[in-house]
C-alpha cells in the first residue's frame, strides 16, 4: 500500500510540473502576443484551488490531474465585447497563434534541458560500460566481443556509461544490424567496430533488460558472503540475519559465493532453508523461510530481501558526473537531443509496426516509473522529467487535430491558401484526433493492466 502511496504522490508531482510548464509556455506567449488569458487551470474537474489574478486570469488547480489547459478569449467560443475582440485569439496574426501553439511543447524541450542541466549540476556517480560477461552464443558473442572491453559507441552515438548504452541499443528495436565500437584494456588507444545482426534479436522491453538480450552484462565487482542490507519485514529479517553477517552453509553445503545461496533461496519459496552464519566470531544456525513472488511466465521463485558486500571498484571504474553550469549545459543540450532522437526513433518504428503498439505505457506505468526514479535521489528523478518532458511535448506536435500538432496543421494549410480551414473540416478533424487518441489511451492503459 505504501509502494501505491509513494507511485502516487510522485505521478501526481512529475505530471503537475509537466503540465504546467507546458501550459506556461501557451500562457507566457499568449500574454506577450496581447492575447487575454480568462483562465490557468492545472487539472480537469472540480476545482480544488482558485485565484483570481491581478492580471484578470483565473488560476486554478483542479482535481484529475491528468492534463491542463489554458482558456484565451475567443470569438468562436464565447461572445467577445467590441473593445476587446482585437485581443481575442482568433482574431490575431496567423504568426502569433502559431506561436503561442507551439509554445507548449517548446517548453517541454526547453524544461527537459533546464533538468537535465541542474542533475549535472548536482552530480552523480557514473560507471564506465566495461563489459563483464559475455553469453555464449549470443549475438555479442557471435560478434566477437568478449568480457573486459569498454564500450566507446553504438552505431556512432557516444557511450560514457550504461545509461547512454541502454539509450543505444533500445533505439535500435526493429533494425537489422548496429554497429559497437569498443576499446581493450590490453590494447590502449586502439578501437575496434564491430557490426551486429539483430535478425534473429528478440527483445521484449517489458521483459529483458536492453544487455542481456544481447548476451551480455556489465562488470560488477565480485560478491563477498558478507551482509551488507537486510529489508525491514523481509524474511531474512524475520530469520535473525544481521548486517554485517558472513554466510557459512546453506543446508549443509559449504558456501563458497552468494549466488549459491541465492539459487538456494530461490528454489525454496516458502519452505524452510538451514543457515549457519558467522556474526564477531561465533558461529549461529538460523532458519529461514523465502517469501515468495510469481515472475514472468507464472513461475514462483522464493526471495530473502538480503543483499551482499561487493568487493571494491577498481581504480577508475567509477567517475562523477558533475560539471560547471556552462559544461552542464552543454552536457543537458547534448543529453536533451539524444532523448528528442530516441523519442522521434521510436515513435516512427510504432507507427510503422517496428516497435509493437503492446510496448505503448499508460499513467500506471508512467507512475510506477516516477516512484522508482524518486526513490533513486533527485537526480534520477530529474533525469525521468527529462524524458517525460520531451515525450510529452513530442506528442503534443503530432499533427493531430486534438493535439498541439493539429492546430498548426490548420494554420500550415491557412498559412498556403490564404484563408481558415473551414469549422466544419476542423470538428471532423477534431472527432477523428479524438478517436485516435482515445484508441491510443485505450491501448495504453490495457497494457498497464496487463504488466501488473
Amino acid at each position: 500500500m505504501s509502494e501505491l502511496l509513494w507511485n502516487l504522490a510522485s505521478f501526481i508531482i512529475a505530471l503537475g510540473i509537466l503540465v504546467a510548464v507546458h501550459e506556461f509556455g501557451h500562457f507566457w506567449v499568449a500574454r506577450r502576443c496581447g492575447v487575454i488569458v480568462e483562465k490557468f487551470s492545472i487539472g480537469f474537474g472540480k476545482s480544488l484551488w482558485s485565484k483570481k489574478g491581478k492580471d484578470g486570469t483565473e488560476y486554478n488547480i483542479s482535481m484529475i490531474p491528468l492534463g491542463g489547459y489554458v482558456k484565451m478569449l475567443d470569438e468562436r467560443v464565447d461572445d467577445v465585447p467590441e473593445e476587446q475582440k482585437e485581443r481575442a485569439f482568433n482574431n490575431r496574426p496567423l504568426w502569433q497563434r502559431s506561436a503561442i501553439v507551439a509554445a507548449g511543447p517548446i517548453a517541454n524541450f526547453l524544461f527537459a534541458v533546464f533538468a537535465c542541466w541542474l542533475a549535472f549540476m548536482i552530480g552523480v556517480t557514473a560507471l564506465k560500460p566495461v563489459v563483464g560477461q559475455v553469453e555464449d552464443g549470443s549475438i555479442f558473442s557471435k560478434a566477437g566481443i568478449t568480457a573486459g572491453v569498454e564500450l566507446k559507441a553504438i552505431s556512432g552515438i557516444q557511450t560514457s556509461d550504461w545509461e547512454a548504452v541502454s539509450m543505444a541499443i533500445v533505439s535500435h528495436i526493429g533494425d537489422d544490424s548496429m554497429t559497437v565500437t569498443y576499446s581493450d584494456e590490453n590494447n590502449i588507444g586502439v578501437e575496434v567496430t564491430k557490426r551486429l545482426d539483430l535478425s534473429q534479436w528478440n527483445f521484449d522491453p517489458e521483459k529483458d533488460s536492453p544487455l542481456l538480450s544481447l548476451g551480455f552484462l556489465p562488470y560488477r565487482p565480485a560478491l563477498t558472503l558478507d551482509v551488507a542490507n537486510v529489508s525491514s519485514n523481509s524474511a531474512a529479517e524475520k530469520s535473525g540475519l544481521l548486517v554485517g553477517d558472513r554466510l557459512v552453509s546453506v543446508n549443509g553445503n559449504a558456501l563458497t559465493k552468494w549466488q549459491e545461496m541465492v539459487d538456494v533461496i530461490q528454489g525454496n519459496p516458502s519452505k524452510a532453508v538451514d543457515l549457519v552464519i558467522s556474526r564477531e566470531g561465533q558461529t549461529v544456525d538460523l532458519v529461514l523461510i523465502p517469501d515468495s513472488k510469481e515472475i514472468a511466465d507464472g513461475k514462483v521463485i522464493g526471495f530473502a530481501g538480503v543483499s551482499p558486500v561487493y568487493q571494491e571498484w577498481p581504480e577508475g571504474y567509477r567517475y562523477e558526473k558533475q560539471y560547471g553550469p556552462i559544461v552542464a549545459f552543454e552536457k543537458a543540450l547534448a543529453k536533451t537531443g539524444d532523448i528528442i532522437d530516441l523519442t522521434l526513433t521510436m515513435t516512427k518504428k510504432l507507427f510503422t509496426g517496428d516497435v509493437a503498439l503492446n510496448n505503448l505505457s499508460g499513467p500506471i506505468s508512467i507512475a510506477k516509473g516516477a516512484g522508482t526514479t524518486a526513490e533513486y535521489g533527485l537526480v534520477s528523478f530529474l533525469g525521468f522529467l527529462a524524458l517525460i518532458s520531451v515525450n510529452l511535448g513530442i506528442i503534443n506536435l503530432l499533427p493531430l487535430p486534438v493535439l498541439d500538432g493539429g492546430h498548426l496543421l490548420f494554420f500550415a494549410i491557412e498559412g498556403i491558401t490564404r484563408k481558415p480551414v473551414s469549422e466544419r473540416v476542423q470538428e471532423i478533424g477534431y472527432k477523428v484526433g479524438t478517436a485516435m487518441i482515445m484508441s491510443l489511451m485505450a491501448i495504453a492503459l490495457f497494457n498497464d493492466f496487463m504488466r501488473l
